[in-house]
């Protein structure tokens, strides 16, 4: 899906590595922007999609777990008029809803996990554009710091006058990054541990589903509705 195939590079991405190994450190940050931008431009044109995507798939198992909770409900109310057969049938079809519940969590689930994976990379890229944005300016005044030394002392000191404003800048920048990450936290072994996690998926339950509503030991798609009849009629005689 787009832009989502490439969550694991997107994430693991490092501008830091990346400044550090070039040569020409200027033309690195606008080839590394311009990529950024693009895939921060194509993030928010999808993240619209794969959220609505979620809604849908909420509303979905939201619904069929209602219609669930509801045939439960009517086979109460026919045990407590007398009417076993008709509590049954009730019963019989919310077991053969099970199925199409665990479809639904599946699709739900897999929806929800896109949706965090978009707002995840949306705020990586957003974070190193403005890193990179910030260290385009560093550079800039540099240079024009360099160029200034040039000319006040002749071509020969330039290039030495440069790199050493750019030793100096480039300290400071991997001190304050440092810095940053320490006070965030976060680790890479915890984005990998993260983005484990977000490709096995979890399963979990829609508040108030089902499962969380039964109304006796074990959950409804563990129990037949022989069982669940059986359930309800030792309730009502208590």
């Amino acid at each position: 899906m787009g832009i989502l195939s490439r969550f694991r590079d997107v994430m693991m991405a490092n501008v830091g590595g990346l400044l550090g190994q070039s040569e020409d450190p200027e033309k690195t940050i606008e080839e590394c922007l311009r990529q950024m931008n693009r895939d921060l431009g194509q993030v928010k044109a999808e993240t619209a999609s794969v959220l609505a995507e979620e809604s849908r798939a909420k509303r979905k198992l939201e619904e069929c777990a209602e219609e669930a909770r509801k045939l439960q409900r009517y086979a109460a109310k026919a045990v407590e008029s007398g009417d076993e057969a008709g509590a049954l049938k009730f019963l019989e079809r919310k077991a053969g809803m099970a199925g199409q519940l665990r479809e639904l969590q599946s699709a739900y689930d897999q929806a929800a996990d896109h949706a965090a994976k978009m707002k995840q990379m949306q705020d990586k890229l957003a974070a190193d554009v403005s890193k990179l944005e910030a260290r385009r300016t560093e550079l800039r005044v540099k240079l024009a710091e360099a160029e200034a030394l040039r000319r006040k002392n002749g071509s020969g000191g330039a290039g030495e006058a440069f790199r050493e404003l750019e030793a100096k800048a480039g300290q400071a920048l991997n001190e304050a990054e440092a810095l940053a990450e320490l006070r965030a936290g976060t680790r890479e072994d915890d984005l990998d541990e993260l983005i484990a996690q977000l490709e096995r998926g979890k399963e979990a339950p829609v508040p108030g589903g089902p499962e969380a509503n039964a109304e006796s030991g074990g959950t409804a798609a563990e129990m037949s509705p022989e069982d669940e009849l059986a359930a309800i009629k030792a309730k009502l005689n208590k």
